[in-house]
């Protein structure tokens, strides 16, 4: 990104208290702390620091310019004065930004993003997208987690000159923060992966989760494209008219295509064999015939959905199925989104940095399906943010394992909601006939005393699942391993 301070002020309609207009800004920062080189600082006003108070912090590490809510002139703002560095007042720190991403993509990008999000799955698809698609582009694709109200307009001025497309992961957690995001990426193009559980203690049910998911529409152009889960029960019967009647995307064409496993999807997966945990099946186009077969490097039944919604992208932008599947075929997955190490004889499944009820059910069924060479360990912590039916979706996570008959020789517990996930499991397994079970159950309330009996206990041979929300701070424990 190459701006002036003059123009980030005229374009997010603020006031330049002072510094040399002429200043050039090449990046954000929302970190005092942390400068990559003649940045422009934002400071946000939290639920427990102001961001302020760190303007004169950030101006020392390197930043050039900061905006600033707190500062209306030079007068109070006198020991912030640094020569080289300037300050423009604007009435909110965070709507600031967003429009100054949305006039960055509005000038600069000119290339088409695809926008990515859903409940759960959301970054692995993201990547997985991202490389479907560079079997025939440059792609830049969003970093780390950098998909919320404040990180997509930062992933925005840092998309890559060279590429010829992006992948955007759009998250949101609170009504309204989609509209928002989308009118600054303006995907032209748009996935959902699914209508989830995540969020609903601030959404309250499945059915707002799905129309907050669907403003992702917002900020595209009328003629975008719509990429939705078949499967999905809140997602499969979806049309435009329908749009339309909930209020969203108004006055636009939107084509939609959908992708899964049934017959009303267009892009299809089927012949799903698993080898050794590791999907191999093949995915067509229903209208055109093209197909094509591969094995992926990742493993889980659940990874099949996000390859077909990948193809699915790449095939709208010109690239065949054959190659965009052939290139996904090498792909080996997302830091502590299911990746396997092996440490010490232990073989390990980092799926430590979120979790949702269907992606505990998933990591769990990617366990059960692991060769079995010795124990099977599973390390599962709480999942949070899930409203007032917390218990229940605990629970449901136990009874699921008990349904599948999935009885690991460990099921270690962090958290008082995990709890629930024991009663699930032995109440289930009392349902179908079964008293006792052979699975060693311990439960620890401090993420301590669960490392240090892990020490212990875990032993060559073992294979052991990670799998919580990552405020739970199982990948310490994971990262202390490896």
């Amino acid at each position: 990104m190459k701006l002036t301070v003059a123009e980030a002020a005229k374009a997010v309609g603020g006031k330049i208290i002072f510094g040399d207009e002429n200043l050039t800004i090449e990046n954000i920062s929302l970190n005092s702390r942390l400068m990559k080189g003649r940045d422009l600082f934002v400071p946000v006003i939290g639920e427990r620091v102001d961001a302020h108070n760190f303007i004169e912090q950030a101006f020392e590490n390197g930043a050039v310019c900061s905006l600033t809510s707190r500062h209306k002139s030079r007068e109070g703002s006198e020991k912030l004065l640094k020569e080289g560095k300037a300050l423009i007042c604007v009435e909110d720190t965070v709507t600031a930004l967003q429009t100054l991403g949305s006039y960055y993509r509005d000038n600069y990008v000119k290339i088409p993003y695809v926008g990515v999000t859903g409940s759960v799955g959301k970054t692995t698809t993201r990547e997985m997208v991202a490389k479907a698609l560079s079997a025939g582009f440059e792609v830049y694709a969003t970093k780390g987690n950098s998909n919320s109200q404040v990180g997509v307009p930062i992933t925005v001025t840092e998309t890559d000159g060279d590429a010829g497309i992006g992948v955007i992961e759009l998250g949101m957690s609170e009504f309204g923060e989609m509209t928002r995001i989308s009118k600054v990426a303006k995907p032209d193009t748009a996935v959902i992966t699914n209508i989830g559980v995540s969020h609903i203690n601030q959404l309250k049910t499945r059915e707002n989760i799905m129309l907050e998911k669907l403003k992702i529409t917002d900020g595209m152009p009328s003629g975008g494209t719509l990429i939705l889960n078949g499967d999905d029960e809140y997602l499969r019967d979806l049309d435009q008219d329908k749009l339309h009647a909930y209020g969203i995307s108004v006055g636009k064409e939107i084509n939609i295509i959908f992708y899964g496993r049934g017959e009303n999807c267009r892009f299809r997966a089927h012949d799903t064999e698993l080898k050794d945990g590791f999907p191999e099946f093949s995915i067509t186009d229903t209208e055109t015939g093209e197909s094509s077969r591969e094995r992926l490097s990742v493993m889980g039944d659940h990874m099949i959905l996000n390859a077909v919604a990948a193809v699915c992208v790449a095939r709208i932008y010109g690239i065949s199925i054959k190659d965009s599947f052939a290139s996904l075929a090498s792909f080996t997955g997302v830091k502590g989104r299911g990746e396997i190490y092996e440490a010490s004889g232990i073989k390990i499944i980092d799926d430590s940095y979120n979790a949702a009820p269907a992606s505990m059910k998933a990591g769990l069924k990617v366990l059960d399906d692991m060769p079995l060479e010795g124990r099977k360990i599973a390390v599962l912590a709480d999942m949070l943010e899930l409203g007032e039916n917390e218990a229940q979706y605990h629970r449901q996570v136990g009874e699921y394992m008990a349904e599948r008959g999935i009885l690991p020789d460990g099921l270690i517990l962090l958290g008082p909601l995990s709890e629930n996930i024991e009663k699930g499991f032995k109440e289930g397994l009392s349902e179908g006939g079964i008293e006792k079970t052979s699975t060693n159950i311990k439960h620890f309330s401090e993420l301590s005393e669960l490392s240090a009996f892990l020490k212990s206990y875990l032993k060559p041979g073992d294979t052991v699942l990670f799998k919580g929300s990552n405020s739970m701070g199982l990948s310490k424990v994971v990262k202390e391993f490896i």
